[in-house]
């Protein structure tokens, strides 16, 4: 059974994952509103993998006969000065959540609780991934800052996309 401060901790980073999936629309439309479809549809993308990231806590605290709470959410910010502003956001954000996964793992093993420590190494390996393609979206963006065309000819034939991993949690839902 997953330790007490591993749920409570849990519960709150379901709200970080929602918080994420918004502010990832609100990026997705600043750049939507730009007729940059190439950013505009990675960003949406990203929204729906923080909304199943959060899916897969709540399924893991049902897999653990736990109480699911869905924390009150902020708005996300919707407004930027330019088009470099929302990735680096983007990138701060995800360093964040990088150490509420790392906090999160330490509190699992802390209490010896194993299971949930296995839980959120799959969380560990795709922090490194998302902190990485935020820093590489970063330099483009700001080295082709006045090139739009430049920047979504980038995203068209580098951003490939996600398969199916099947080491992923289950989603609640899916």
């Amino acid at each position: 059974m997953a330790s007490e401060q591993f749920v409570k901790a849990l519960q709150d980073q379901i709200g970080h994952e929602f918080s994420a999936h918004q502010q990832y629309v609100g990026i997705a439309t600043y750049y939507d509103a730009l007729t940059m479809p190439q950013m505009a549809a990675l960003f949406y993308a990203q929204a729906l993998e923080e909304r199943d990231h959060a899916m897969m806590m709540v399924q893991y605290l049902l897999d653990q006969d736990q109480r699911v709470v869905i924390p009150a959410l902020a708005a996300p910010r919707m407004d930027f000065v330019d088009v470099v502003e929302p990735v680096a956001a983007a990138l701060e954000q995800e360093k964040r959540v990088t150490a509420q996964i790392n906090e999160l793992t330490r509190l699992a093993r802390e209490d010896n609780d194993f299971a949930s420590d296995q839980f959120m190494q799959w969380f560990i390996k795709e922090q490194v991934e998302e902190v990485a393609k935020m820093s590489d979206l970063l330099a483009v963006v700001t080295r082709s800052k006045d090139d739009y065309e430049r920047i979504e000819d980038w995203i068209a034939r580098e951003e490939t996309g996600e398969g199916s991993d099947p080491t992923a949690p289950p989603i609640a839902g899916a």
